[in-house]
């Protein structure tokens, strides 16, 4: 793994304003930058990346079957009582997901390790799938990548073929975002596309112009009867919103599932290490709650995490990071190294919910900037990798997106 310097296709932001990629450059920073690309071999891709993306998403899942039979950990990650029900149904029911993404720290040697798993709502899908192919494809023509030249990115080919797989042709899908946010709007447009070229009808609304209809069908904005509705809102808001008292006896299909809630939710970290302690891939992590007194040094940690705290009571010292089970883009993350206080996210928006504390696994730097590997599950396979990458240790809202190529000398 090696960041290389490439010259930048000439044209192509007016490209980007073609394709709607209108938030290519966001509050007068890029956000797309191609002025330099990340390069891995096959085998760091195929055995450090894809197959143990695969199979922590194998261990999710395993992970979902005991937390909806747990009344203890439905607490802890802090599911409302009064939609317990809806989230354990769509799981026994085997209500299908779509898509995820892993968060990687990984540095070319692995084994990469989970930092967190964007399950429910993952953004970056557009510039992943499509633009970042077109820039592969435009820099090989230009000559400015040697013929031969690929990318880890089967990403819109797995998606259609698992709409295609899920849906009979012609089937009629919703999608959903909040309004008036370009970003938002790019993730479900790439879904929509994946979607028609699978054969079926998609079609979108603005979130806030959802109604409920007399019989407590939802409608769209047309009053067409949603009967699978894929929606780029978080469960965490959608189970504390008034509507969901309405959706368990909708008939619409929600994409992804109700069971997502307990995935996209930073207590799985905890529940993994639990589950699979030592695991190469996974990192050390607690709930704070259990650990908080002991970490400072204050007194034991709770009985039942005693021993797992002790043997991991020495990477934790070293350096661990405060994340709370409900945030997203970094916000009111805090990262200690030696006991002190070496990071702290500016955004503290998700101050107020409970934490977990993992193990710090710091990034690697290349000039400057630390990568993030975004592992792309559809279904439950890994499908193709985004890179976003930060002057910071958290990775926050604004990182930059960097291309990727997998080329014949690496």
């Amino acid at each position: 793994m090696e960041k290389i310097t490439l010259a930048e296709r000439p044209h192509w932001r007016d490209h980007a304003q073609e394709v709607g990629f209108t938030f290519a450059d966001m509050h007068g920073a890029p956000y797309w930058d191609e002025t330099s690309a990340y390069a891995f071999s096959l085998a760091q891709i195929e055995d450090d990346i894809e197959d143990p993306a695969t199979q922590l998403h194998a261990m999710c899942r395993e992970a979902v079957a005991r937390i909806v039979t747990s009344e203890e950990l439905l607490d802890r990650l802090a599911i409302p009582p009064a939609h317990r029900d809806l989230v354990a149904a769509s799981w026994h029911r085997e209500d299908p997901e779509i898509y995820g993404r892993f968060d990687l720290a990984y540095d070319g040697h692995g084994p990469a390790k989970l930092l967190e798993y964007n399950a429910d709502t993952p953004t970056s899908l557009y510039e992943t799938a499509a633009f970042q192919w077109q820039w592969l494809e435009d820099q090989i023509a230009a000559g400015v990548l040697p013929q031969g030249s690929d990318q880890f990115n089967g990403l819109h080919e797995a998606l259609v073929a698992r709409f295609k797989d899920l849906f009979p042709a012609q089937s009629d899908l919703h999608f959903t975002a909040v309004a008036n946010n370009p970003e938002d709007y790019a993730t479900v447009e790439a879904l929509g596309w994946a979607a028609r070229e699978a054969g079926l009808g998609a079609h979108y609304c603005d979130l806030d112009k959802i109604a409920l209809s007399k019989d407590g069908q939802f409608l769209d904005d047309e009053d067409r009867v949603m009967g699978v509705l894929f929606k780029l809102y978080p469960w965490e808001d959608l189970l504390r919103d008034a509507y969901a008292d309405h959706i368990a006896t909708s008939n619409c299909l929600f994409l992804e599932p109700a069971w997502k809630a307990v995935l996209s939710n930073k207590g799985l970290l905890a529940v993994l290490w639990e589950m699979f302690e030592g695991h190469p891939n996974l990192l050390p992590a607690f709930f704070e709650c259990d650990i908080e007194a002991a970490l400072a040094g204050h007194g034991a940690p709770a009985p039942q995490v005693a021993a797992a705290f002790e043997r991991a009571a020495h990477q934790l010292s070293a350096g661990h990071v405060r994340k709370p089970i409900l945030s997203r883009e970094g916000a009111s993350v805090e990262i200690f190294q030696d006991g002190a206080m070496l990071e702290r996210a500016s955004n503290t928006a998700y101050a107020e919910h409970p934490r977990v504390i993992q193990a710090y696994a710091p990034l690697p730097q290349f000039d400057g900037f630390r990568p993030v590997i975004g592992a792309w599950i559809v279904g439950q396979a890994c499908a193709g990798i985004g890179i976003r990458e930060d002057e910071s240790r958290i990775t926050q809202d604004l990182s930059r997106f960097k291309p990727h190529v997998i080329t014949a000398d690496n």
